[in-house]
């Protein structure tokens, strides 16, 4: 039992002290066994406070501390350093949050929360009372990652991590890398083309000595836990080996008889089965659809570098770390919303982007010059009635950059139906230039969206305006771009098999946005660009460069400090049943034999101390270090007093 226990009350500014009497807490508890001392504090995060509780540590030689203040996702590790500064051991010192559990709940009832807020630090008193000195674990890691997804932020990732002496796996699902920048042409604000930035991503990719390129490649398995992980990858075949020269493939492209939609034009377009979406395309070697390829033999006739009997190919690597950038896909909107594929000039933005690259002199859609286009913006998000309530923050930005190329090349006029612009940054400028060149803006109520029809002179988008007294409008365009903004990659099976936690808009989930923004709840797994969330593609580059530099600092070192709060079995109540390990969402428990008798194992690596094992366990085997039967129970006796 610790007998001189330090506890800490912070007011924070008024987000505490406004409805929790922080004084009446400290006179409950300042008597309680164990205490030694009790103060307040108006921030207990400041660096003065910090100092404060570091001075009372060694003047004193308190045993313990505590403190009530805000959630620990924001200051645990804030207080644990504060706590080893002073040279007390960092698990001998509990937070209770008496800001989100007890002042901001509770805020309509300031007596009671402050009832709440004294049981609570007297919970954490008589937790912190049974609390040991514990030991970070060391284990082992491998100096490698493997970065999935090769789009920008994963080609710019491979290339931070290989810079600072860490072997990179760069595995891409596609034959051809970078992602959804290499459908689009001109980018904002810079106006370079998304062919130019994937070109110059590649070169240094391809000439890095210690990155390795997997394309058609997929994770197929995980095994082992942070610092080596082994995963298991399925590598299909091009079908076509080197050198491929241009004429011969050209040839071939000819005389294949299969036709299918051109996934890289949005269905615009058609493909053959042995294709390669551009020229300049990466890596040059182009590949054959096998999905579709009907091994009829015609492109065997005039090309001697098609290799149709090329097999799948398994092979398994070994890494210290995971980078997930798997990019996103685009609002595929529902037959009939907003009149798509029941009206034929209406298609989606990425359609719109691929058409621009595709037309020449004039835009031409379905055998038509087009003149007028109406846009209507959030097809896919914030909605009202779908799934997508978030903002994919990039839309509105790409659809007047849209507008601006399309007035510059074909000077053709623009209607932009929104629900308020958001062109955040410089990429203002945009809008102003969007509005200099005679685009009309109108705004439009979510309730009571535009209504799109065609009569027997062309197409008619009927409107409520809000920006002119609600005035009815009826505007006639040659063709209807629907907004649409992201969503999460239909077929990502990578986050099932590293179980990575998804949040309520279906993407990838940090754990901290703001404290922790690049990395997820398992050990080893980082996340960057747009499979976290919608981002521009200044803004995936930068969560790249985050996540590389994480993922970097975890393995470079050769070794890894884990967390010890873990799961403990006693070997000597256990009988192996099985339960605990159908219970760990992390494999982290496997059946082992101790003295001819089979118990329960924890691989510590993969454990992650979530307790899920605990409460299935018919003969309370398994302990949580840090969070005990004793001193569980010591908390709730504190909170029934």
């Amino acid at each position: 039992m610790k007998q001189k226990i330090g506890v800490y009350i912070c007011q924070c500014g008024s987000n505490i002290s406004d409805y929790i009497d922080v004084e009446k807490v400290k006179q409950n508890i300042e008597n309680q066994p164990g205490v030694f001392l009790a103060r307040t504090t108006m921030f207990a995060c400041s660096d003065s406070s910090q100092k404060e509780i570091e001075e009372d540590i060694k003047t004193n030689q308190l045993d313990a501390i505590v403190v009530a203040s805000c959630s620990p996702k924001l200051h645990l590790q804030t207080f644990r350093n504060v706590a080893i500064r002073g040279g007390l051991n960092q698990y001998n010192y509990v937070q209770v949050n008496i800001r989100e559990q007890g002042s901001w709940a509770h805020s309509d009832k300031p007596v009671e929360a402050t009832e709440k807020a004294i049981q609570m630090v007297k919970a954490g008193i008589a937790r912190v009372a049974e609390s040991k000195e514990l030991t970070k674990l060391k284990i082992e890691a491998a100096n490698k990652v493997a970065v999935i997804g090769a789009g920008v932020a994963g080609l710019r990732a491979a290339v931070e991590l290989a810079d600072m002496g860490t072997e990179v796996f760069l595995i891409e699902k596609e034959h051809f890398i970078g992602g959804r920048v290499s459908q689009w042409g001109k980018l904002f604000t810079s106006e370079q083309t998304g062919e130019e930035i994937v070109t110059e991503l590649y070169k240094d990719v391809i000439n890095h000595p210690k990155i390795k390129l997997y394309t058609g490649t997929q994770v197929i398995s995980k095994s082992g836990s942070v610092g080596n992980y082994n995963l298991e990858l399925k590598i299909i075949p091009r079908f076509i080996t080197e050198p491929c020269t241009p004429d011969a493939f050209d040839k071939a492209i000819e005389i294949c008889p299969v036709e299918v939609d051109d996934e890289f034009n949005f269905g615009l377009t058609k493909r053959k089965a042995i294709y390669k979406n551009y020229d300049s395309e990466f890596p040059h070697l182009p590949a054959i659809d096998m999905e579709h390829c009907t091994k009829c033999g015609k492109c065997l006739e005039v090309c001697d570098n098609i290799d149709l009997e090329q097999e799948i190919r398994y092979e398994t690597i070994t890494v210290g770390s995971v980078l997930i950038a798997t990019g996103f896909d685009p609002y595929e909107p529902a037959e009939g919303e907003f009149s798509y594929k029941t009206v034929d000039s209406v298609i989606t933005l990425q359609q719109f982007k691929r058409l621009i690259e595709l037309s020449k002199d004039k835009l031409i859609y379905n055998g038509k010059e087009i003149k007028t286009i109406g846009y209507i913006y959030c097809v896919g998000s914030m909605q009202i009635k779908g799934e997508n309530k978030y903002c994919s923050r990039y839309c509105c930005t790409s659809a007047i950059h849209a507008a601006i190329e399309v007035f510059d090349k074909y000077k053709i006029k623009s209607y932009h139906l929104n629900r308020g612009i958001r062109t955040y940054g410089k990429q203002e400028l945009l809008y102003t230039q969007s509005s200099l060149n005679g685009d009309v803006y109108i705004e439009f109520d979510p309730k009571k969206e535009p209504v799109i029809s065609k009569n027997g002179k062309g197409t008619i988008i009927n409107v409520v305006d809000l920006l002119t007294a609600k005035e009815e409008l009826e505007i006639p365009v040659d063709l209807v771009v629907l907004v649409t903004g992201m969503v999460p990659r239909k077929n990502n099976t990578i986050g099932d098999i590293l179980k990575i936690p998804i949040g309520r808009d279906k993407f990838f989930n940090e754990i901290h946005p703001k404290l922790r923004p690049v990395e997820t709840v398992i050990d080893g797994v980082q996340i960057a660009g747009t499979c976290q969330s919608p981002k521009n593609i200044t803004e995936s580059l930068k969560s790249s460069l985050a996540a590389a530099s994480k993922a970097s600092s975890l393995v470079s070192h050769g070794e890894i400090e884990l967390e010890p709060t873990l799961a403990k079995v006693h070997v000597n109540i256990c009988e192996w049943c099985g339960k605990c390990a159908e219970a760990c969402p992390f494999d982290a428990i496997i059946k082992t034999k101790v003295e001819d008798k089979e118990v329960a194992h924890v691989n510590l690596a993969n454990c992650k101390g979530c307790g899920m094992c605990l409460p299935v366990c018919p003969v309370d085997a398994i302990d949580l270090i840090g969070y005990t039967n004793q001193e569980i129970e010591n908390m709730i006796d504190a909170l029934i007093e």
